[in-house]
């Protein structure tokens, strides 16, 4: 796990107290959350959440009732839109259009030249694994392929900052390493990245930070590290004892039995050397594993409050 930037006093994106509706419901409650330049920032929760909603009024494809979106500092309008590389969870490519040809496209789109826009392509093609596929349609196409030209389509202009929504979905564990070696190639030159994910192992490995929301609001936002040291603590005892031997004991919340052991769930006010000693007086303790929820486990924790 890489470890966290310190924030600076200004540069990278902004999500400034966003408020979405429509109707009665409510999509976005004051949501709020900066990425740094070279940062990348996970953006987890459930479906319906309101992250999709979230990256399109960054986009500018929907707007806010509430608050704005900043990119060093500027407001987000049409020129800063364009830097910005987005990858959109329900993929936008023409299939019946070349590969090569509608990354071209694409890129003169965001202002660069055709010679430009060619030697880009290029570089991205054979960066993401399918330069071979280059002269294809791109729904002849698998999934999988179809998802790094989708990549090498929010890449291909050099965007200041890349939002994407999804971008390991259906991906096989080649492509996954080969799309967070860019993603982590991207924030090293500086880029803010944003991406949401339900591959929480994944988000958990490759990013400086994450944010978790659930019903439109930021439950939970900080490192990794940071967000596990809140959850509380799982300690695995193996050992001879009876089952029922830690129930009431102080701090123990949860105690689920089974044979040769127990995996006990722990609040702050328990002493786990007071656990020890009662397990000790009951039977042999043959292990005592002390750990932190991964960031499944919290999840879970922070969507279900």
């Amino acid at each position: 796990m890489s470890a966290p930037i310190a924030r600076p006093p200004s540069g990278g994106l902004s999500v400034d107290g966003l408020g979405k509706r429509y109707g009665d419901k409510v999509a976005l409650h004051d949501m709020t959350f900066h990425i740094q330049p070279g940062e990348i920032f996970g953006f987890v929760g459930s479906n319906g959440a309101g992250k999709s909603t979230t990256m399109r009024i960054i986009l500018g494809v929907l707007a806010a009732d509430t608050g704005r979106v900043l990119l060093d500092d500027k407001p987000v309008d049409l020129a800063i839109r364009r830097r910005i590389g987005y990858m959109p969870e329900e993929r936008g490519l023409y299939p019946k259009m070349k590969v090569g040809q509608q990354l071209e496209y694409l890129a003169e789109l965001h202002g660069m030249s055709r010679a430009e826009a060619h030697d880009r392509v290029q570089h991205w093609v054979s960066r993401l694994g399918v330069g071979e596929r280059i002269d294809d349609a791109v729904g002849d196409l698998s999934l999988g392929n179809q998802q790094r030209v989708q990549l090498a389509a929010a890449l291909v202009a050099d965007p200041a900052v890349l939002v994407l929504d999804e971008p390991f979905s259906g991906l096989d564990p080649v492509a996954v390493d080969v799309m967070s070696d860019v993603l982590k190639e991207k924030a090293a030159d500086g880029v803010p990245v944003m991406f949401s994910s339900h591959q929480l192992d994944l988000v958990q490995r490759i990013c400086h930070r994450v944010g978790i929301i659930a019903r439109g609001e930021m439950r939970a936002i900080g490192t990794v590290d940071d967000l596990r040291a809140r959850g509380n603590v799982r300690l695995e005892v193996a050992g001879t004892q009876p089952p029922g031997w830690a129930d009431g004991l102080p701090g123990v919340v949860e105690a689920a039995y089974r044979p040769g052991g127990a995996a006990l769930t722990l609040d702050a006010t328990a002493d786990d050397q007071q656990i020890l000693h009662a397990a000790l007086s009951t039977g042999a303790v043959h292990g005592f594993s002390p750990s932190r929820p991964d960031l499944t486990e919290l999840f879970r924790e922070v969507v279900s409050a």
